[in-house]
């Protein structure tokens, strides 16, 4: 069994192909979020020893889970695309994904729920589509089409072209941009949207992405209007037993290949000599060497607590504060002694407002009394996740984060029953009497829990400025061996994002072999 102490010297002696001893060198990968875990997997395919190192009592991060009253709760992530990026980690350490986790379609992808009780069923399906645009707005079936060539264009240059370059430096932006300015990426989201379609709602339906990876669609740069292409070409699936399946997969293969996932063990500090990064100090006092240093906590985070200011010239206090940051969530896990058949995998309940609600919540950093709401039922299609005849629940309510001023120990329960009163108003009839069990997560909770600066559940609001090289880097502009992967960094949040920050380190992190072959010379 690897303790703590016995990882102190990052390098221990292991065979190498050609039979010859050298040393095998040591990565430390602060925090097992999705982008922390598919790091740790391709640093231990490249020849690293990894250890893995999480401040809560069981891996995850914002894909925590929650076991409560014969209910399974997913804390976090619950969209699932573009899964050749998982498959992708499991074939590194040869192996089939799909011997370890059961992946399932999901469709429709949404339901769309208008606030005058329309509905919308958005899908993969080329021909369902039309007939759902037809249906709602038949004059913007031609202008819907234009519109998916356009999320087609965008992700062939925004998602496969630049989705795994690193942007270390300003020339990378430079030849990308006008790539990007062809493509409208001075646009917004909701912009290019309009310049396509006129039917407000249809807007709606083509915007509200941006909102599942932190973004106003009124200010988010039209470059993540490559969802929509993205889920046309990969779909939208859901992993049987929850989203922690994936997290449980994940450590299988880290500890497979060697490797250690450490729960209960909070990092407190980045160690540094001669600007560079060289281990980990953890809140018990135990520090632990490292050839490399990757953190998957929130960047802002990382450089505000990890590394002390004195090693920081881009990355200042001032800076941090200054940049702008997403919204953060309002989460109620709750499960019901009844089923609901009706209600999709995922539903999106718009309010009364949009682009007003948002204004809110981004700008404002206001507590509106209205709200939209995404529904989670995974019990649509794992019934597994709660007990015999009952449902599970999550449902997400987008909310300005801690510069708000809100004071969540006050709020929550009275927001929790507005929310409560809207869903049996519209979704889940005679719910007040249904319910078996409950949990609330608040921005606080962001914060304190998830360590995310003023509670920001995406990090960095993905606007144009704050996009690419102009986002804190996958390889640190403070310290040599230190290296970001997650939603705070490039490329930015939602599972693909986090993902690929972590494919990026194949392409900045020297192999193992030539670190430990420099150390024994």
């Amino acid at each position: 069994m690897l303790t703590l102490r016995s990882i102190a010297n990052p390098l221990i002696p292991v065979e190498s192909a050609a039979g010859e001893t050298h040393l095998r060198p040591q990565a430390i990968v602060i925090g097992s979020g999705f982008g922390g875990l598919a790091a740790a997997v391709r640093l231990g395919a490249r020849g690293y020893r990894v250890t893995v190192l999480e401040k809560l009592d069981a891996p995850g991060g914002r894909a925590y889970v929650y076991r409560q009253d014969g209910f399974t709760f997913d804390a976090g992530p619950t969209v699932i695309t573009a899964p050749f990026l998982f498959e992708e980690l499991w074939a590194m350490c040869g192996k089939r994904m799909a011997d370890d986790v059961d992946l399932r379609p999901v469709s429709p992808f949404y339901r769309i729920r208008f606030d005058d009780g329309s509905t919308f069923d958005y899908s993969g399906d080329a021909d369902a589509m039309r007939a759902e645009v037809r249906r709602l707005a038949p004059d913007d079936v031609e202008g819907y089409e234009r519109f998916l060539a356009a999320s087609e264009a965008i992700y062939k240059v925004g998602f496969e072209e630049l989705g795994h370059v690193p942007f270390s430096a300003w020339t990378d932006m430079a030849r990308a941009l006008p790539q990007l300015m062809k493509l409208e990426g001075y646009r917004t989201v909701y912009s290019l949207a309009s310049k396509h379609v006129r039917d407000t709602r249809l807007r709606m339906v083509l915007t509200f992405q941006s909102l599942l990876v932190g973004g106003n669609p009124f200010s988010t740069t039209s470059v993540y209007c490559l969802i929509a292409f993205l889920e046309r070409r990969w779909g939208v699936h859901f992993a049987m037993g929850g989203t922690g399946s994936l997290v449980k997969g994940l450590v299988g293969l880290i500890e497979e290949q060697g490797g250690r996932v450490l729960c209960n063990q909070a990092v407190t500090q980045i160690l540094v000599e001669d600007r560079t990064a060289t281990g980990v100090r953890l809140a018990n006092g135990d520090t632990l060497s490292a050839d490399v240093v990757v953190s998957n906590a929130d960047s802002a985070t990382t450089y505000r607590n990890l590394v002390a200011a004195h090693h920081r010239e881009h990355w200042t206090d001032r800076r941090i504060e200054r940049a702008s940051y997403s919204m953060s969530l309002f989460v109620w896990h709750f499960g019901t002694r009844r089923q609901y058949p009706d209600v999709a995998h995922h539903t999106i309940a718009m309010g009364p407002r949009y682009e007003k609600l948002l204004a809110d919540i981004f700008l404002r950093k206001h507590l509106a009394e209205d709200f939209s709401l995404y529904l989670h039922r995974p019990t649509a299609t794992d019934p597994s996740l709660a007990p015999p005849g009952c449902d599970a629940f999550y449902v997400l309510s987008p909310v300005p984060h801690l510069q708000s001023g809100t004071d969540w120990r006050t709020e929550a329960e009275p927001y929790r029953l507005a929310i409560q009163q809207r869903l049996q108003a519209t979704l889940l009839p005679d719910l007040e009497n249904q319910i078996v069990t409950s949990r609330l997560m608040t921005p606080q909770d962001f914060q304190d829990r998830l360590s995310s600066f003023r509670g920001a559940a995406f990090g960095m609001e993905p606007v144009l400025s704050q996009s690419a090289w102009f986002r804190p880097h996958n390889r640190s502009e403070e310290l040599d061996r230190l290296y970001l992967v997650g939603a705070g960094t490039h490329p930015g949040a939602g599972l693909p994002g986090v993902l690929s920050s972590a494919r990026i380190l194949d392409s900045l992190v020297p192999h193992a072999d030539s670190l430990a072959t420099r150390r024994a010379a």
